[in-house]
């Protein structure tokens, strides 16, 4: 496998679908790469009917790329501490712990509501799928993509207090979403009753809690480093090494590396840390090289999304499950989130229609996709890799092109802080 010869593809793709997006389309990019690539991608497999070299050239890339590897392995934690750097870390502590529920219970009640529903659904439809499997759906779809939400939600002007709830139970639901995800796969793919509760708790305790402590110390050491010199250059390397390092010590410790990485970003972007640990040069140019880093990622990332469309397994009823699923998918988000909402909605004041804006804005991306990928076969991998991938498609082009319309319809200027 030509390594290089696939790195320098996508990003020749990147670079020039990226242009066509600014010069014409002018979306926000990560909208405007995933419609422009699949707007190509579909031109590819029309053109297959009259000629399929470049249809089978292009499949053979694609199936040479582990999806799941690339994005869970390696990019998603420098995605994740750049999305983190880059959050107010006041405004967040403020809204602590809405947060906190919606990143956990909310996780929780809607992977449940989401399985039971899918499950019947797919009953319904003649597919005699295990429940345990729809379950393992419900965690796959169930985490709002922070990758996704970020850039969307700055175009939005979104009134600052719900943009941080948005943002906050995206960074830290995604974490908690695949270690639910991960304790769900153990447990569909034991073979045996060995597995109890206190086993579930044990792991899910691991991984939650170890990456969260992993994640405090990487970022307390990085600002130890980052106090004791002042160069800006190795000071940026400082932090890229400190993501690189932190995800493979996570990864030995059987810990969540994406909630390390939150935790890290959160507490090396800390206002007081940048201000007694980075001189202006060095805030500078570290903040210039994350964003730099977050929209070529970002682009890849989109654009790998996109191409997914040509290994696809192309069922009626596949087809058919995966447009069902959509509102089932909105009203148990919206479900899952009303107990937290009605809990601190007087205390914390939050802005009219909290709920509607959050289940619309909940956007899902590359992280449901990665996941659907590591199931097996005898998952039911093809089916519910068909339906996750028409959810963050809908959830991508239509409520990504949409929220901020309905933000400003709901909210009119006079009631945002």
């Amino acid at each position: 496998m030509n390594y290089y010869l696939i790195v320098t593809g996508l990003i020749f793709l990147a670079a020039i679908f990226g242009y066509i997006n600014v010069r014409f389309f002018k979306l926000p990019t990560t909208i405007g790469l995933m419609l422009i690539t699949i707007l190509y991608t579909l031109g590819v497999l029309g053109l297959s009917y009259f000629d399929d070299r470049l249809l089978r050239v292009e499949a053979e890339l694609i199936q040479q790329i582990d999806f799941k590897t690339v994005l869970m392995d390696y990019m998603l934690s420098f995605l994740l501490f750049a999305g983190a750097l880059h959050t107010n870390f006041q405004e967040l502590k403020k809204q602590r712990w809405p947060i906190i529920f919606f990143a956990t219970l909310g996780v929780l009640v809607s992977t449940f509501l989401i399985g039971t529903t899918t499950y019947y659904l797919l009953q319904l439809l003649g597919l005699q799928i295990p429940y345990t499997y729809c379950l393992l759906f419900g965690a796959i779809i169930s985490p709002t993509d922070p990758i996704a939400v970020l850039a969307i939600l700055k175009k939005a002007n979104a009134p600052k207090k719900l943009e941080i709830k948005i943002v906050g139970e995206s960074l830290f639901n995604d974490g908690v979403g695949v270690v639910v995800f991960l304790t769900l796969f153990q447990i569909a793919s034991s073979k045996s009753d060995a597995i109890n509760a206190m086993d579930i708790a044990k792991l899910f305790g691991i991984e939650v809690f170890g990456g969260i402590l992993l994640g405090l110390l990487i970022g307390w050491l990085t600002y130890r480093f980052l106090k004791s010199i002042d160069d800006f250059s190795i000071e940026v390397i400082i932090t890229l090494a400190a993501v690189m390092v932190g995800t493979v010590t996570a990864q030995k410790l059987h810990v969540s590396a994406p909630l390390a990485m939150v935790m890290a970003g959160l507490l090396v972007g800390h206002d007081r840390v940048r201000d007694a640990a980075m001189s202006k040069t060095t805030e500078l140019y570290l903040d210039k090289f994350w964003e730099l880093m977050d929209v070529l990622l970002n682009a890849v990332l989109f654009i790998l999304i996109g191409m997914e469309l040509l290994v696809l397994t192309y069922k009626v009823d596949y087809l058919i499950a995966g447009l069902l699923v959509i509102p089932i998918i909105l009203l148990c988000r919206y479900a899952s989130l009303w107990l937290p909402i009605k809990v601190f909605e007087k205390k914390l004041d939050f802005v009219p229609y909290t709920n509607l804006i959050m289940t619309w804005g909940g956007l899902r991306g590359g992280i449901s996709i990665a996941l659907a990928l590591s199931l097996s076969d005898e998952m039911d991998r093809e089916l519910f890799l068909v339906m996750t991938y028409i959810v963050v498609v809908f959830s991508i082009l239509v409520q990504g092109l949409t929220i901020e319309k309905v933000i400003k319809r709901l909210l009119p200027k006079k009631s945002k802080p």
